[in-house]
């Protein structure tokens, strides 16, 4: 939606409820919708990776798999960090508040370049120290490091990225996500072919390939939701005329109010993952490259989850800054249906037919051959997963984080038992393995509903 000099406004139907007073389906989808083909695109970065280095070496596989998790874990310091800035920035949305929204991005935006680029430093000088310490498989070990040299690169792009999505997604204007991540994969297809094997005249850079290629993507991103924000989003109106907010440690402070517990869960989660990873990688090299087939097939489903589960924060938010915290569950309970719908056949058909579902990810009979029965668990953990991912999301939409790094401290805690117990001390098949998601998202599930239900997160104030 465009007004006078071609800039873009709010959305016209913005506030399209129901009879009840609640969102319309028409508007969950609407919202959803674009965050989904924005992520469907990111994953099939992550797939394109997979499927190259699938056809490279099990070490290959392996070691992206730990290199991945492992850059995973400092990114989503800065995605928590957008993440409370979108909280904020939906609140103010739903306030009608929106000159404050730039502030907020200015400031939130400023802070994670330069937390990106100590970070990058950081991950460079210390990861050759540490992961020998972690890691079994000397190959395994020097391919990770190899593959982590060039990824953590991607940091700049995808710090910047995340405050630009936390803004779109906060005015429930994410249209705009889908054709930037289009962009995004077509880069990383074309530069995975050219530098994992040498196409079109590039050297053959193997795994470092894969890493090079998905930081090169993400500058590509990043400089189109640059380009398009400047051209087409009425600067103006969300107060993104000015940078002097830039440097206003009042807004940093408030936004970090807010973001520093959701930097903190993510980043345990990863971490304790990771964790998981390591604990996988001393069954050996076949088991690790099994999870990692299982991890990259069961990142769809997430994703769709993910997507209904974002949506459902940013209109959590919205609808609580619209003083309509009555409709909570109303809201709740569309979008939980609304992700089921989706998700629920998708995972049927990884179930009947598991061979056909791997086979873009490897062309070795024997390793798709040993991943059906974690395919069987995974359909299990993901289906739990629905209920969990939104109703954590949901929760955090009401201002509640420290409740929720509580819930999920207390969640972690029974998953790293798990692992130790199970995975390292009773060297389990990868299916076993696998298992821990079926702990970690009931236990999600049944924590969040508990104190949904007490009402204890109504009139929480931002």
């Amino acid at each position: 939606m465009q007004d006078n000099g071609n800039k873009l406004t709010t959305m016209k139907n913005f506030n399209e409820f129901d009879k009840q007073g609640c969102y319309s389906l028409k508007k969950i989808i609407a919202v959803t919708l674009p965050i989904l083909l924005s992520m469907l695109m990111e994953h099939i970065i992550g797939m394109t990776d997979t499927a190259f280095l699938g056809r490279v070496s099990e070490v290959a596989l392996g070691a992206s798999a730990l290199g991945t998790v492992y850059f995973l874990a400092f990114f989503v310091l800065g995605s928590g960090f957008s993440f409370g800035a979108q909280i904020l920035i939906a609140r103010r949305n739903g306030e009608k508040n929106f000159k404050n929204i730039g502030e907020i991005c200015y400031a939130g935006g400023f802070f994670l370049l330069i937390f990106s680029l100590l970070l990058v430093l950081a991950i460079r000088f210390f990861s050759p120290l540490l992961l020998p310490r972690l890691i079994q498989s000397p190959d395994v070990c020097q391919a990770t490091i190899e593959y982590l040299n060039w990824r953590t690169f991607g940091l700049v792009f995808a710090f910047i990225c995340a405050i630009f999505r936390a803004f779109y997604v906060g005015i429930a204007q994410t249209k705009i996500m889908t054709v930037s991540s289009v962009a995004m994969v077509l880069s990383n297809i074309l530069l995975n072919a050219a530098l994992i094997f040498g196409k079109f005249g590039m050297p053959q850079m193997g795994i470092a390939g894969a890493a090079l290629a998905s930081s090169l993507a993400e500058g590509v991103a990043m400089c189109f939701y640059i380009g398009y924000t400047f051209k087409c989003v009425n600067l103006k109106k969300y107060g993104l005329d000015s940078v002097s907010s830039m440097f206003n440690r009042g807004i940093l402070k408030k936004v970090f109010s807010v973001s520093l517990w959701m930097m903190f869960q993510p980043f345990l989660s990863v971490g304790i993952w990771f964790f998981f990873f390591v604990a996988v990688e001393r069954l050996g090299e076949r088991p690790l490259a099994v999870i990692n087939l299982i991890r990259s097939l069961s990142s769809l489903p997430f994703i769709i989850v993910h997507a209904f589960a974002t949506a459902a924060n940013s209109l959590v938010s919205n609808l609580i800054g619209e003083n309509k915290s009555q409709h909570f569950w109303r809201l709740v309970n569309k979008i939980n249906l609304c992700a089921a719908i989706v998700v629920v056949p998708l995972l049927i058909f990884f179930a009947i037919f598991p061979e056909l579902s791997l086979k873009i990810y490897t062309d070795n009979p024997e390793l798709a051959a040993a991943s059906i029965d974690a395919i069987y668990v995974m359909c299990l953990a993901s289906c739990i997963q629905i209920g969990a991912f939104i109703l954590f999301n949901a929760l955090s939409g009401t201002g509640a984080v420290k409740m929720t790094v509580f819930i999920e401290f207390f969640n972690l805690f029974l998953y790293v038992i798990f692992v130790w117990i199970v995975i390292i001390k009773m060297r389990p098949s990868p299916a076993v393995a696998w298992s821990s998601e079926i702990l970690y998202q009931s236990t999600t599930a049944l924590t969040c509903l508990a104190y949904l239900l007490s009402g204890k997160w109504k009139n929480k104030k931002l």
